[in-house]
């Protein structure tokens, strides 16, 4: 397997970042990345390798089946980075439910398993299956693995798993799953080389992106986390509403008579900080507006991430450290100032600017908790796992 070429897909919604490594003995070493946007037009494959960036037009017309979108790319990729000799391609899935507890080789048997759960997370879940099928489609002897955004978090107990409700529903999987496993992973290691001491205390990372979480680190391992049985649960996200009372939910199918799909789309396209602005789901957006609304809707963000930081160091039974990561958190000074402006009484402090620079450190002299930016690599750790993978099958045959 070393010398061959690994290929990883890391889709969102509606973008699709992917990955490519140089499969060598220690670990898989980055050759570029890129990025496309499928709601852009003409759609476009973003390429950055080194310090080079390009954009390079794709002429393929978006199907169902996405197999024109990746037959185009791997042609590409082929030309560019010599991707004919590609060992294989790993993929975030975002729902493992209690099935998947690490990654594994993708099955007819597994990606049935992976399509049963697609409903626990509309947004992501039948992207990465479209993706799956159109590599077996256009590559059906090159191995597949996918690595689960929800097993980094099965180390939590029953007890932060479980909902107050009737026990027979926790046995049939409905239950606090967790997610951002890959980026909570990477950050956990990464922080293990660059601040020991604090890795092996309690810490609060907080993956905050267009989709955003929390979670509880004690000693690297997950013990609690911000989203639960899906991707609404926790804090206002860009578009996503987070935690909220199922009361409302019954209110307005109830009351209201809106339908179940209505409910949905709101709670998943039209909540969060859009919703609460009416003006952008977009952080730079809010920031660079006067509006009232702009101001309310990034407080409410900053209060919420501040109130679950507090809950989940309830359950680590202290807080050692906080982890800034995802794209609003590794660049924008402003929602982690207001962050930690909220968790003063706990001592946090920041410096102003080691803040504004996007400094690894931006803890004050005299903070009492250590305040920490460090940028996430969630495809480094799916090529990370299906190299395992590969290899754990090498040594069986």
């Amino acid at each position: 397997m070393n010398g061959s070429i690994l290929l990883t897909f890391n889709p969102g919604s509606s973008t699709i970042k992917l990955g490519l490594y140089a499969v060598e003995a220690e670990t898989p070493r980055r050759l570029g990345k890129g990025v496309i946007d499928l709601r852009h037009a003409p759609l476009t494959l973003h390429i950055i390798e080194g310090l080079t960036h390009a954009d390079i037009p794709l002429k393929a017309a978006i199907t169902d089946d996405l197999h024109e979108v990746i037959e185009e790319t791997l042609g590409w990729l082929a030309s560019h980075f010599s991707v004919n000799a590609l060992a294989a391609v790993g993929h975030r899935v975002v729902h493992g439910g209690d099935r998947f507890a690490g990654p594994e080789a993708i099955t007819n048997e597994t990606l049935a398993a992976i399509e049963t759960l697609a409903p626990l997370a509309p947004l992501h879940q039948l992207q990465s299956v479209r993706l799956i099928r159109a590599i077996r489609h256009l590559r059906p002897s090159l191995p597949q693995i996918a690595s689960f955004d929800t097993a980094f978090h099965r180390s939590q107990s029953d007890l932060v798993r479980r909902f107050a409700l009737p026990r027979a529903l926790f046995n049939e999987g409905v239950k606090r799953y967790g997610f951002h496993g890959l980026s909570y992973k990477f950050i956990a290691a990464q922080l293990q080389r660059v601040a020991p001491d604090i890795a092996s205390g309690r810490v609060v990372a907080a993956h905050l992106g267009s989709g955003a979480s929390l979670c509880g680190l004690e000693a690297g391992i997950s013990r609690d986390t911000s989203m639960g049985f899906s991707t609404l649960d926790g804090i206002p996200m860009a578009t996503r509403c987070g935690a909220l009372d199922p009361g409302v939910l019954i209110h307005l199918v109830k009351e209201r008579g809106m339908s179940i799909e209505a409910v949905e789309d709101m709670l998943y396209h039209r909540s969060g900080l859009l919703g609460v602005s009416g003006i952008s789901a977009d952080t730079r957006d809010l920031i660079g507006s006067k509006a009232p609304e702009a101001r309310e809707a990034l407080d409410l963000f900053a209060f919420h991430i501040a109130r679950e930081t507090a809950t989940l160091a309830t359950t680590l039974g202290g807080l050692n450290g906080i982890v800034f990561t995802a794209g609003i958190g590794e660049h924008q000074p402003q929602i982690r100032e207001g962050v930690c402006r909220y968790l003063a009484w706990l001592g946090v402090m920041i410096d102003p600017a080691a803040n504004a620079q996007n400094a690894a450190r931006i803890e004050a002299s005299g903070s009492k908790v250590a305040v920490l930016v460090i940028p996430t690599d969630e495809e480094q750790v799916i090529a990370e796992e299906a190299c395992a993978v590969l290899k754990m099958r090498e040594a069986m045959q």
